[in-house]
């Protein structure tokens, strides 16, 4: 009789057994089921400003993997936030031990929680950066390594998105770089490069996704003209300027390029080459405001910049699109400088600006002699090796937008005015 029931207890639990198997079995093989999303991909890319290198995370990990529900993720549509590295045995190893001890403050984590803040709930908004810090724009390029690296990841968000049979788009990229260039004087068309790299990085990023949409870029303006070992602010062929002054000019003559803003506006690590973690943070305002116009379809503001100059004689008369009236002087946010940052450099290398006055939507400047011929410039200036707000090349024209739109960062508010972009102009 005991043999029996032995026997007994033994197939029942074999029968158990088996219906375990068969349910495992049966959740393996089942494809795990999500909910409908539509990932909006916005990386970062270009060279240690893009990195945030030196900018202090203030930024916690923990809140923003739980921000808005999780709907912030990296390109493996997870919350393993930064562990960046171009090499990729390097940047899978930093993941495993949880190294973080060259994580900084980047742009696209306040970027993203405003787009989190603004969009659906059906919405992900997957962010990462790419790039290299030290490195002009040539080798940054498709063939590069860097922009290789960047592209695969790209796939990697695409293909993590369509395992879940979830929509993914790349609307725009935010493009932070410029230093090396003014510093190197590499004797490169910064202007075609950049554009031509708009134009490769949205072909690529379109044979991967099949989006219908082209792919902005969403730009800042570097700050670093007076970075340059040969820079005199008033010489008039100045080749510190070319670099801003073409983000600048693709920003109001392309389509595809959309403002952040200019970088003067922020305070530096050391005053030197990298802003500083509230920077970045508040740069990743403007990065978000132009972003969410580029998904919603809206008109591109252009940010505040030049629309037109006259001259007549002796006065020079600036005509400027503002994007919130009206135009202001300001002192305080950006530390005063000679004639509000405007100056008009003749042929002989001399300043010859004596007034600079704010009339609606133009700035008029009166100068000594006839400014036929000159070119006038608007925050190419500043202390040898400095940059932003302090002694940095920098101007105090803003509009007032910022009456509007604010920004909160470590408990302080700040007003997120559009501040006029450096230019050197021909007249």
């Amino acid at each position: 009789m005991e043999v029996l029931n032995r026997l007994c207890i033994f197939a029942l639990m074999k029968e158990k057994l088996f219906s375990l198997l068969v349910i495992l079995m049966f959740l393996v093989s089942c494809k795990e089921s999500y909910e409908h999303k539509t990932v909006i991909c916005i990386p970062v890319y270009g060279q240690s400003l893009a990195l945030g290198e030196e900018a202090t995370r203030i930024t916690d990990f923990d809140s923003l993997a739980s921000y808005a529900d999780g709907r912030i993720v990296t390109e493996n549509l997870d919350h393993a936030y930064g562990y960046f590295d171009n090499n990729i045995i390097k940047e899978k190893a930093k993941r495993i031990i949880h190294y973080q001890k060259r994580s900084f403050e980047l742009t696209i984590y306040s970027m993203a929680e405003m787009l989190a803040d603004s969009l659906g709930k059906d919405t992900i908004i997957c962010i990462f950066p790419g790039g290299q810090g030290t490195t002009a724009i040539k080798d940054l390029s498709k063939g590069t390594r860097p922009y290789q690296c960047f592209l695969d990841n790209i796939e990697s968000a695409y293909k993590n998105a369509k395992e879940r049979e979830w929509d993914f788009v790349v609307p725009a990229i935010c493009w932070m770089q410029g230093e090396s260039d003014i510093e190197e004087y590499p004797e490169t068309n910064y202007k075609v490069l950049l554009k031509k790299f708009q134009t490769d990085i949205a072909n690529d990023i379109r044979n991967i996704t099949h989006q219908a949409k082209d792919v902005r870029i969403v730009c800042y303006q570097t700050n670093n003209v007076s970075g340059g070992r040969k820079f005199k602010e008033n010489r008039f062929n100045c080749q510190e300027s070319i670099v801003p002054q073409s983000q600048l000019e693709l920003i109001k003559d392309d389509s595809l390029f959309w403002p952040s803003s200019p970088t003067y506006l922020y305070d530096f690590v050391r005053e030197r080459i990298h802003i500083n973690a509230i920077g970045q943070q508040l740069h990743g305002k403007f990065v978000a405001m132009s972003a969410l116009d580029i998904i919603h379809n809206k008109q591109n503001t252009k940010g505040l910049t030049p629309n037109s100059i006259e001259c007549i004689d002796n006065e020079v008369v600036i005509n400027f699109k503002v994007p919130y009236p009206p135009l202001v002087f300001d002192t305080t946010s950006v530390y005063k400088i000679k004639h509000y940052g405007f100056s008009v450099i003749s042929p002989s290398n001399k300043d010859i600006v004596q007034s600079v006055g704010i009339k609606g939507n133009s700035i008029h400047i009166k100068c000594s002699e006839n400014v036929a011929g000159c070119k006038v410039r608007y925050a190419i200036n500043g202390e040898r090796m400095h940059s932003g707000r302090i002694h940095g090349p920098r101007g105090n024209l803003r509009d007032s937008q910022g009456i509007f739109k604010k920004a909160q960062v470590n408990r302080k508010e700040y007003p997120l005015h559009n501040w006029c972009w450096q230019f050197d102009i021909i007249i």
